[in-house]
């Protein structure tokens, strides 16, 4: 019986609609790692010949582009559908990876890279809002760890693949990366459109979002001016909590820029040591979350966020000063198994607090804010090996987690607490 009921859930979050978004966020992850891992800093260093200070504003561009719209339009997407938002933005993205493709003019690729950050802003408020809304308060956990899983094995597999595709010339890559826009931009053809989207609010008894998904420039302030009071009369949360939305991607952000070279020059790895060191963390992470997604959802977060906040603090502490290559793969195993930990865990708790009338306008208005500790983490990073040396960062990100493990051990312990994890 319990074998058939999880059956049953798993085909029920497995909907077209659910495939559709998984596929998107696959390849459009894909072509973003192919982008700005693999070929951007070398096409636009080696063979255009441009700056570093160039390179850099080219990608801070698409950053902000994507962070600054990520709330706006998680906004409209409730009120439009999911087709018309992902459809835009898709087309956008198509055209800046046309424009990176054939063009060697300098202003014109930082503005295509403003552009791809413009046209995937969509994609997590439409993915995170769709996925959470079929699979209900009960399957969380589930869903959320399927949609990172789809996240990190596109943004994995984009760097990777790629690479085949890079030899005498970056041309065929780059028909790889437009064949893939071509293919998610028919997907989003069949995601629910305005009316669509209405029944699903009603199956959620929201029927009220019907009546203000039609929109006009006449309206729209109120519009606005509406869903601000829904927000403040049903969102309850604490300062501290948006506090733990910017800092876990924040402790994140201090080591993304520094990782490679801390490896390759202060511990020694060559680079296949290194590669299988990322393939050994990252499989461990990706290869968890399911069935980690899975036990959030029978057993609440509380206790996989406390173990998960605790046990990466600790871990990256000692990875600092760790030299014995034994060691560091165990450090490194246990910091997967953390963010297996975590992952899952961290979004069904915020899916938890978000309220159902607005919970497009409002994952993509903690999106924004988780965003930014990716957009501040790296600078922070920066000046922290310059000036304190190449161990800073990761005391730094570990520092960051147990304040994190403190907020969230407050949070969840409060007696009056609105939501609980």
């Amino acid at each position: 019986m319990e074998r058939a009921k999880t059956k049953g859930k798993l085909q029920h979050l497995f909907s077209p609609f659910v495939i559709e978004l998984l596929v998107i966020l696959f390849l459009v992850e894909f072509v973003k790692g192919a982008l700005l891992v693999t070929i951007l800093p070398i096409y636009m260093g080696t063979v255009l010949g441009l700056s570093a200070f160039a390179i850099g504003w080219a990608f801070s561009l698409q950053y902000i582009g994507d962070n600054i719209f990520r709330s706006p339009i998680g906004w409209i997407t409730e009120r439009v559908g999911y087709r018309i938002s992902m459809l835009a933005g898709l087309i956008i993205t198509f055209i800046s990876v046309g424009l990176i493709a054939f063009t060697t003019n300098l202003f014109l690729i930082v503005f295509a890279c403003l552009l791809l950050g413009i046209g995937t802003s969509p994609l997590w408020p439409c993915v995170i809002t769709g996925t959470t809304q079929v699979a209900g308060e009960k399957a969380q956990g589930t869903v959320l760890s399927i949609v990172y899983f789809a996240w990190l094995s596109g943004t994995g597999a984009g760097p990777v693949v790629i690479n085949f595709f890079v030899a005498k010339s970056y041309a065929p890559a780059f028909r790889v990366l437009l064949i893939c826009m071509a293919v998610v931009t028919i997907v989003s053809i069949f995601l629910p459109g305005r009316q669509q989207t209405e029944e699903l609010h009603a199956q959620e008894g929201m029927p009220n979002l019907k009546s203000n998904a039609r929109l006009s420039v006449q309206n729209l302030s109120g519009k606005i001016r509406e869903t601000l009071q829904e927000v403040r009369r049903n969102l309850h949360v604490s300062w501290q909590f948006f506090v733990a939305l910017f800092l876990q991607t924040f402790s994140i952000g201090l080591l993304t820029p520094v990782i490679t070279l801390y490896a390759r020059t202060v511990i020694g790895l060559t680079p296949a040591q290194y590669s299988l060191l990322l393939m050994i963390g990252g499989g461990i992470t990706v290869l968890a979350l399911i069935p980690m997604g899975r036990w959030v959802d029978k057993i609440g977060t509380k206790w996989f966020l406390h173990i998960g906040f605790g046990l990466t603090a600790v871990t990256l502490f000692f990875f600092a000063t760790a030299r014995a290559m034994f060691l560091v793969y165990i450090l490194v195993c246990l910091i997967g198994i953390g963010y297996a930990l975590i992952v899952p865990a961290w979004n069904a708790y915020i899916a938890s607090v978000i309220p159902k009338s607005e919970r497009g306008t409002v994952w993509g208005f903690f999106l924004t804010i988780e965003g930014s500790g990716m957009v501040v983490g790296p600078i922070i990073s920066g000046r922290l090996w310059d000036i304190l040396g190449p161990h800073a960062p990761f005391y730094g990100s570990s520092l960051v987690l147990a304040v994190l493990f403190g907020i969230h051990w407050y949070l969840t312990s409060r007696p009056r607490a609105k939501v609980t994890a």
